[in-house]
């Protein structure tokens, strides 16, 4: 008897087949309900994939492609864990099929996201990039660079600025906060009251001190004077926090915040600014891509969002540049995104090709940028160099960081680094670190200054440098002796400039709060203020009543304790008082005495 043949081509343990030859597929048991399945968890994942990812839905936004790919892979994922094609590889054709769908979707994205970066290309669009900001090259560095005034000089960097911070964290001692913050890191340098300072929020300790504080938020921020390098931790009022932050989580996390109230904007890295009452706001810029479908990143406008209630407004670039109600607002454009179009317009003013072989009248930035006040402004400074790698500059460029109006200035010497080292050599048995120069006409000498830092980024010299002679170096202890050191130098080279050097002494011996001018005449550092009490909050702080004071007309508190001023235990709203407090920057000031 002839054995019985059985053909198993057609059908399997664990489905149904589909088919025959190379189409012949096995489909898992319930197939239809796991789809069903696969498509509600993928949903689910693109809501969670949304939540961390907070892609803009624009279409000039890559994050958007990225992310409908994501949800495309998870629909897949889940469809090779739900079939169980691991174990069993005969359901392989199945998932093929499956993954069809999403496979095209993730190829139309690829297809558009390469188009669209194509057509965006600074290989054929040259002349677009170089024109994404206008540079007026007119100027000369004498006739419109005001010479240097040392009243408003920054003498601090990041680390610095950073290294002054951590120590007035200690003040938070008295609100019993020690130890439950630290710095967030990131600064931004604006004009507060005329001065230029830098600000910067707190951020948790670590996690188990972000689970003890989330639920109120951050008790106040710090202002860092760069000239006088002054750091002060500034409370808010009793009952105030800052409750949205790029360094909270979850529905405070600032960019949450903004990605749900406005899901089709593309914004830059939101920075902290603070208005001249001291109220702390989170200034987020709104993205543009002006050359093709990526490329020509610009801002077009900025939403500003108080970072205590967490309302937000939307402005237009003209309404900030000319409503005088936003006049604070210092920074729209970060200094990333200015240097990267003045590259545009220095490199392919002459084409893509002229920028690649015969390099006619390319330039680009130097290595590093800088922050200058200029009246009440502020400017980011860089060097213009060749394109050639040489040591030297061009010229430099000045930015307004509010309007984007930039000047070139034709200066050649020496480049801001070749400067610093000149200058570290001069204190190289101190180990001491130069800031990044800042360039600043000295009686119409352009001279880069520099401070000289120890090894805890504390400022222990200054340093000034000739831009067309860098042989020509000295520092000092001082402002003034350096001032002094580098007149005396400069004569000795034949070269003689005009500058009082009293005047400097005084002016910055008078701002420098631990080196006073021994001879000089006592600086007032209070003021008073007269008027009826509209708000009395009181708190209990280290053991003493403490009295917050607000006076009609005034949005900042005045801070006092009962022992210092008896009579505040008896005042009521209404009463009329005449506070005296010591000058300072913040929504809560010192008061020294209340009649």
């Amino acid at each position: 008897m002839d054995p019985i043949k059985v053909d198993f081509s057609q059908s399997g343990s664990s489905g149904k087949g589909k088919g025959s030859g190379k189409d012949a597929y096995l489909a898992p048991k319930k197939a239809g309900i796991k789809t069903v399945i696969s498509i509600i968890g993928t949903i689910i994942g693109a809501v969670i994939a949304y939540y961390f990812m907070l892609p803009a839905m624009n279409f000039k936004s890559t994050d958007m492609y990225m992310y409908f790919g994501v949800v495309a892979l998870i629909y897949v994922a889940l469809q090779v864990l739900l079939s169980g094609v691991i174990a069993k590889p005969e359901y392989t054709v199945y998932v093929k099929k499956q993954a069809l769908v999403p496979g095209a979707i993730i190829l139309l994205l690829a297809v558009v996201v390469g188009v669209g970066m194509l057509i965006s290309s600074v290989i054929f669009r040259a002349n677009s990039y170089s024109r994404i900001i206008d540079v007026d090259e007119s100027k000369t560095f004498v006739s419109d660079v005001a010479e240097a005034n040392f009243q408003s000089v920054p003498v601090l960097d990041d680390a610095a600025a950073a290294a002054l911070a951590n120590r007035a964290l200690g003040d938070l001692s008295s609100i019993n906060k020690v130890s439950q913050f630290e710095l967030s890191g990131k600064f931004t340098q604006i004009n507060y009251k005329n001065a230029p300072v830098r600000v910067t929020t707190l951020a948790y300790g670590d996690i188990f001190k972000w689970l003890k504080n989330t639920g109120t938020g951050f008790p106040g921020y710090i202002v860092v004077d760069m000239v006088t390098q002054k750091a002060d931790l500034v409370l808010l009022p009793e009952g105030s926090y800052i409750r949205f932050s790029t360094e909270e989580h979850f529905s405070k996390f600032l960019m949450r915040h903004m990605r749900f109230k406005y899901p089709t904007y593309i914004f830059d890295e939101p920075h902290f600014e603070i208005d001249e009452a001291g109220e702390p706001f989170w200034l987020c810029p709104v993205l543009d891509k002006t050359i093709g479908l990526f490329g020509g990143t610009d801002v077009k406008g900025v939403v500003l969002v108080n970072a205590i209630t967490g309302e937000s407004a939307e402005y237009t670039l003209d309404e900030v540049k000319n409503d005088p109600a936003l006049q604070w607002i210092d920074v729209i454009y970060s200094n990333s995104l200015l240097v990267e179009q003045y590259n545009y317009h220095g490199k392919y003013g002459g084409g893509f090709i002229n920028s690649i072989i015969v390099q006619d009248g390319v330039k680009v930035a130097t290595e590093g940028s800088n922050f200058l006040a200029v009246n009440d402004d502020v400017y980011m400074y860089t060097g213009v160099t060749s394109v050639s790698g040489d040591q030297a500059i061009i010229g430099f460029v000045l930015v307004n960081m509010r309007t984007k109006e930039a000047n070139f200035y034709e200066v050649s010497g020496a480049k801001e680094y070749s400067a610093a080292s000149s200058a570290e050599g001069v204190v190289q048995d101190y180990g001491y670190r130069a800031t990044f120069p800042i360039l600043l006409n000295i009686s119409g000498q352009p001279t880069y200054f520099m401070s000289l830092k120890d090894t805890s980024s504390l400022v222990k010299r200054y340093a000034m440098v000739n831009v067309q002679n860098y042989q020509v170096v000295v520092t000092g202890e001082t402002i003034a002796e350096c001032m002094e050191a580098y007149v005396q130098k400069l004569k000795q080279n034949n070269i003689k400039i005009d500058v009082d050097i009293d005047e400097i002494k005084e002016a910055t011996d008078n701002n420098d709060p631990d080196n006073p001018t021994p001879d000089a005449q006592p600086v007032d550092t209070t003021k008073t203020i007269t008027g009826k009490v509209s708000d009395i909050r009181t708190a209990v702080l280290g053991g003493e009543s403490v009295y917050f004071l607000q006076v009609e007309g005034s949005k900042k508190y005045f801070r006092i304790t009962a022992s210092q001023a008896e009579n505040v235990i008896i005042l009521n709203e209404g009463d009329e008082v005449t506070i005296t407090y010591e000058k300072a920057s913040g929504s809560i000031l010192n008061a020294t005495d209340v009649k």
